[in-house]
């Protein structure tokens, strides 16, 4: 083992539920588009996760839908009734079975859901207002009785998680969708107790948490994680800010879970809405709460040096690799092992079945420009 990377192999115990994991790697969430259309786990994810789960401390799974009227994407696990547990048991016990910690991201989609992928193709968010991108549809605003369904949703799907044997559940708060959108104040504009004001928009993001926490409460009989993810800024106006995020923060780390996962596209990357800004994001979040939660940085960090960096220069205990585990399975074992040069850094368009990648995704890293270096190499 090289010594230099050591203190990224130290363990971690998560400081609410005890969890200890064995290292400061986590698998991030990322989309898979490939489960059944029923919403359960294809043979192909599972033998995606078993390929992953052999290195990272803890694996968190692609976003499981809350609910139908959550579910954002063509070929996304669902997490809305009991009908999936033996699919989400499966998902567990594979990536138990690998060595690593099973979290599974629950999800829904507010506005960002496709017309075609929900019941009566309406999504709904918290107000009609559409997401500025092309195509977007005009969402329905949420009735009181709607939001109040969606809290316990959540809920719902911890108890899910639970029995199905997770070690915990990260609740997606971040990328735009649902949780995000109550938040925003681009696409909240509510006039009632969900919206308004600053702490009115913290009002669904809160409760979420509260009724997560209740559920791991009433049927967690061993420790069992949880974690939020969120996203820092928003480039429209009005939108989120990072001041608004000290907020949230600050509110979250005064509840009774394990970590806070910030999502960006490059960790050391500044501000998207004042480019004279450069500080990180996830550091400046860091140094507001690190002292009372556990923060996990993600975002373009691709060698073992970059990680290394990030615990050492950021101060941030944990991180997620999402690209680097698609294009290197075994990034962890070979950074451990001293094999750091074989580590893959892009991804071959022969190599589909070694890195045992299901169809569904693989269209979607090859096809799509900039995210991952495609290389033909023959």
């Amino acid at each position: 083992m090289n010594p230099k990377y050591a203190s990224l192999w130290e363990p971690f115990r998560l400081p609410v539920s005890g969890i200890d994991l064995k290292n400061r790697i986590m698998m991030a969430p990322m989309t898979t588009w490939s489960g059944n259309p029923d919403g359960t786990v294809s043979d192909a994810e599972i033998e995606y996760y078993k390929k992953r789960s052999g290195g990272a401390g803890v694996v968190a799974t692609a976003c499981a839908y809350v609910m139908p009227e959550g579910k954002a994407f063509s070929g996304q696990i669902g997490v809305h009734s009991d009908d999936m547990l033996p699919s989400l048991t499966r998902i567990a016990q594979t990536i138990q079975k690998e060595g690593a910690k099973a979290i599974l991201q629950i999800h829904h989609g507010g506005r960002m859901c496709p017309p075609g992928e929900v019941p009566e193709g309406q999504p709904v968010s918290a107000s009609a207002v559409a997401a500025e991108r092309e195509g977007a549809a005009v969402p329905r605003a949420m009735t009181e009785e709607e939001i109040l369904a969606a809290i316990k949703a959540y809920g719902n799907a911890t108890r899910l998680a639970i029995l199905a044997g997770f070690d915990g559940v990260e609740i997606h708060g971040a990328n735009t969708y649902l949780i995000q959108q109550f938040f925003s104040p681009h696409s909240n504009r509510r006039t009632d107790e969900w919206g308004g004001t600053l702490e009115k928009r913290m009002k669904f993001p809160l409760a979420v948490v509260d009724d997560v926490l209740k559920n791991v409460k009433q049927y967690a009989t061993s420790p069992f994680a949880v974690g939020y993810r969120l996203s820092p800024e928003e480039m429209e106006e009005p939108g989120i800010t990072i001041e608004d995020t000290f907020q949230l923060v600050d509110a979250l780390a005064e509840k009774p879970i394990d970590y806070l996962h910030i999502s960006t596209l490059d960790f050391w990357g500044g501000s998207m809405r004042d480019e004279s800004d450069k500080r990180s994001r996830t550091t400046l979040i860091q140094e507001c709460v690190g002292n009372k939660i556990p923060v996990i940085g993600v975002g373009s960090l691709h060698t073992p040096d970059d990680v290394l960096k990030v615990v050492e220069e950021g101060n941030v205990p944990l991180v997620a690799l999402g690209r680097e585990l698609l294009m290197e399975p075994e990034w962890v074992q070979k950074a451990q092992n001293g094999s750091t040069d074989k580590i893959r850094t892009t991804l071959s368009v022969h190599d589909q079945d070694e890195l045992v990648i299901p169809d569904n995704l693989w269209h979607g890293l090859i096809t799509r420009k900039g995210w991952l270096p495609v290389v033909d190499n023959e």
